[in-house]
């Protein structure tokens, strides 16, 4: 698991790290980046609610309904490409073990592939999407989707957080942040997938490669 970077970097404090990791791949301090930028954005824009409505948070720990029902997951390109990594290099064997059978399996439409014993064994790698959906006032109840039965209780996202995310990740989709900054981040808007529509089995052959490899390291 990656430390908390006790360092305030423009303004953030949720960045994980992995030093030894990020030396090798470049790329993934950009993603840390951005998703410290979107977990930020996320805090702030949840205080302000909770103090708008006068409701707390109802999403916690070990509830799990809208990984299991939610038929609309977003997923992006560099998104992906953490997820790869992570399950692949970071994630517990017992828990990758599990993961591999549940990617198998995995057909459009089921509960997130990612979803073990109520939780998500990617949390540090989960797309900005599952990020950023949080719901007030009380829990969901089993099947239901609060985006269309209660509106008003699903959080906004602040969109000059969003944005910063997308521009923290332009260099990943070989663009320079000094250029065309609106139009850049529709082009990345654009790369927009369903995680349930996926296809897993990719990542278990990326993630038997990978045991493989240590296999053979000894």
């Amino acid at each position: 698991m990656g430390k908390r970077d006790g360092t305030r970097k423009s303004g953030l404090s949720r960045r994980l790290s992995y030093p030894g990791d990020e030396k090798l791949r470049p790329w993934l301090s950009l993603l840390l980046d951005a998703y410290a930028i979107a977990d930020t954005g996320i805090a702030v824009a949840i205080r302000t609610e909770e103090k708008k409505q006068g409701e707390k948070l109802a999403c916690a720990k070990g509830c799990g309904n809208c990984c299991a029902h939610q038929k609309d997951l977003p997923l992006y390109p560099h998104e992906l490409v953490g997820i790869y990594w992570f399950a692949s290099e970071k994630m517990d064997p017992g828990v990758r073990s599990v993961l591999r059978d549940r990617l198998l399996r995995h057909a459009a439409g089921g509960e997130c592939p990612f979803l073990i014993q109520e939780a998500c064994s990617i949390h540090p790698m989960r797309p900005l999407g599952c990020r950023q959906f949080n719901v007030f006032t009380r829990p969901c109840s089993p099947g239901e989707d609060p985006y269309h039965t209660r509106r008003q209780d699903v959080l906004v996202p602040l969109p000059e957080y969003t944005d910063r995310v997308f521009v923290a990740v332009l260099p990943l989709y070989n663009m320079k942040t000094s250029g065309d900054r609106a139009g850049q981040v529709k082009i990345v808007r654009s790369q927009l997938m369903n995680l349930q529509a996926y296809d897993w089995k990719k990542l278990v052959e990326a993630m038997d490669k990978a045991d493989a490899a240590r296999s053979e390291r000894g």
